[in-house]
Parts: C-alpha cells; sequence; structure tokens
C-alpha cells in the first residue's frame, strides 16, 4: 500500500514514511509545477479529505472522489516501501524497498489549494509476484518528457 518512499532533494535523500505527520514527498502537479506536498489525513489531523493517505484505483473510476475535486499528480520518488500484512498484526511486519524504474513516477491525487494541499497514491491490485507482500499497491505511470 506504499507506506513509504524515497526521494531526492539536490543532494539528500529523505526516506519518508506515511505514519509520520509532517510526511510529504516531491509531486509534479499536471500544470508543470513541483512541490512537497503533505502526504494524506491522519485520523488526528483537521481537513475536508479523507483519512489515509492512498486512493484505491477502482474507487476512482467509480466517482468516489469526485466530491473532493482531485486533481492529478506525479509523485517524484525513486523508491517505494511496502510492509507485509496489515497494520495490527500482532507479528513483526518486515518492509521491502522497491525502485520506482527512470521514467516513471507514482500516480497521486491532489487534494485542496495551498498548505492546505494533500496527496494520495493511488493504488491497485500488486503484481502476482507480490501479493504475498500485501493486497494494495502504488500506480506507477509514465512521465511525459
Amino acid at each position: 500500500m506504499c507506506g513509504g518512499v524515497e526521494a531526492q532533494e539536490a543532494e539528500k535523500t529523505w526516506r519518508i514514511y506515511f505514519p509520520n505527520p509532517k510526511a510529504a514527498f516531491p509531486v509534479l502537479d499536471e500544470n508543470g509545477q513541483l512541490d512537497w506536498i503533505s502526504w494524506g489525513r491522519r485520523r488526528e489531523e483537521p481537513g475536508s479529505g479523507p483519512q489515509g493517505g492512498w486512493a484505491r484505483s477502482s474507487t476512482l473510476a467509480a466517482g468516489g472522489w469526485d466530491k473532493y475535486h482531485p486533481r492529478r499528480g506525479f509523485g517524484l520518488v525513486q523508491k517505494f516501501m511496502e510492509k507485509e500484512g496489515n497494520p495490527g498484526e500482532k507479528r513483526k511486519r518486515p518492509s521491502h524497498w522497491f525502485d520506482v524504474p527512470a521514467g516513471q513516477a507514482l500516480d497521486c491525487l491532489i487534494l485542496g489549494e495551498g498548505d492546505q494541499r494533500r496527496v494520495y497514491v493511488v493504488t491497485t491490485e500488486p503484481p502476482e509476484e507480490f501479493s504475498w507482500i500485501h493486497d494494495r499497491w502504488p500506480v506507477l505511470v509514465e512521465l511525459k518528457t
């Protein structure tokens, strides 16, 4: 479900984890503007967007996000992290990092304006070879150059 990402800014590499309330990553919007945007909304945070940091592609296709008037975004990250299993499980959940191929980005939705913007990672079914890790997987899209 993409619980973490690795992004670069200048010479610095950042590992960003969704549970951190200050989590943000670089997102290119559909107008070509690049900015670090806060990742999702946690239960304790105010705002009108949904709780969490992910948007199921099936819900998006069914119009479930229309009421938020989302804009398309592209998460410019070099890696994403998946944890095995589901939150709340008693066992230690190992993390697995995956490279984002050159020329690709995370498919994202941007909600809100200005400092209130939030980014949500679009997810789908995992590739069969990784279905044992988690039941959701980030959608990767080609960047147009």
